[in-house]
């Protein structure tokens, strides 16, 4: 089980009311975030490497971690050859301990579900783990990463189940009936933290940009 620290952020970033309490919660939590999501069998990460690997060819560039914190996908997806990546986060501490492993291209402060600062199309995939979830961003955050992602490009998201079930789903559908994407793959549902007690299960997605 989680130590009661983790616990203790953990249910706080879930429980915040807005983004500014969250960004603070997760500027407390950047040293010791690592080692305590592991100690939870934290799987996101790995799930949304594994779904962007197969579905975006090696070097396809630049790539969007959106809602990078502390930079674990960012050092795992240059390993497979994906050199030129940018990082997003909503908490300046999370980002300076990317920053500190010398993997991105860029890092940027910003928070999704608002309008972001990129061109149309400008990046060839995105991935984003475990931000679609409780407290977090919710279906408001999508249209935009499907605007700065290009035809063609992959985006990969992990979505809490009771999330998929209040709007993404219909969402989703709804895009791909609009034909702005098209919906490659969902993996079942899994618990994200096997370590946590009484988490709710999420799936991994994989949407193509029309």
């Amino acid at each position: 089980m989680p130590d009661k620290q983790q616990d203790s952020f953990l249910g706080a970033v879930y429980e915040a009311k807005d983004p500014d309490e969250i960004a603070k919660l997760y500027d407390g939590w950047a040293n010791s975030y690592e080692s305590e999501m592991a100690q939870a069998g934290y799987r996101h990460p790995s799930i949304c490497v594994a779904l962007l690997a197969r579905h975006l060819p090696k070097g396809a560039e630049p790539v969007l971690d959106a809602g990078a914190g502390t930079g674990l996908i960012g050092e795992w997806l240059g390993i497979l050859g994906y050199q030129q990546v940018e990082g997003l986060d909503i908490s300046k501490g999370m980002l300076e301990v990317a920053a500190s492993k010398g993997v991105y291209s860029k890092l940027h402060n910003l928070a999704l579900g608002r309008e972001l600062p990129f061109q149309d199309g400008a990046f060839a995939g995105i991935v984003s783990a475990g931000v679609f979830t409780t407290g977090h961003v919710g279906v408001e955050g999508l249209d935009e990463l499907i605007r700065i992602c290009r035809s063609g490009g992959v985006i990969v998201l992990t979505i809490k189940d009771d999330l998929w079930d209040d709007g993404f789903a219909q969402k989703i559908a709804s895009l791909t009936k609009d034909g702005l994407v098209d919906f490659l793959e969902q993996t079942d549902p899994y618990v994200s933290m096997p370590g946590e007690e009484g988490t709710i299960p999420g799936r991994g997605i994989v949407l193509r940009v029309k």
